[in-house]
């Protein structure tokens, strides 16, 4: 069986450990797509492809060539970081724009603490 794109999608659902259901609600679709496309039945919209790189951190270039084998599955976190950093040139949201410029222009003996700060309220969360 040759490896294509549905069977990559496949790959990705099965390496995130989702049943069809799960991997289809988070992108909006129906477990019957998820179906069709693994079976190759259906070939995948931009969109869902794009949907499925943005999710779940997938690396584009890899979901739709393979490129670099299932290791390049994932994008790694300093891309993940960088890309994130990008989309705040994007964002419409004043608050965040000027609140992560606030927080880039803080002595590095503030983030000790704010680090310490964010911990509490990630371990109320676990609790």
């Amino acid at each position: 069986m040759e490896d294509n794109v549905q069977i990559r999608i496949a790959k990705v659902r099965e390496k995130l450990n989702k049943s069809q259901d799960d991997f289809g609600t988070a992108l909006g679709v129906t477990k019957s797509t998820i179906s069709l496309l693994e079976t190759q039945k259906r070939e995948p919209s931009e969109r869902l492809l794009r949907d499925i790189c943005r999710e779940f951190n997938v690396n584009e270039d890899w979901l739709r060539t393979g490129a670099g084998g299932e290791e390049n599955m994932f994008i790694s976190d300093d891309i993940q970081y960088f890309q994130n950093v990008g989309k705040l040139g994007q964002e419409k949201n004043e608050f965040k724009k000027f609140y992560l410029n606030m927080m880039m222009g803080l002595p590095d003996e503030y983030w000790d603490y704010i680090y310490k700060e964010f911990k509490k309220f990630e371990d109320k969360k676990e609790e």
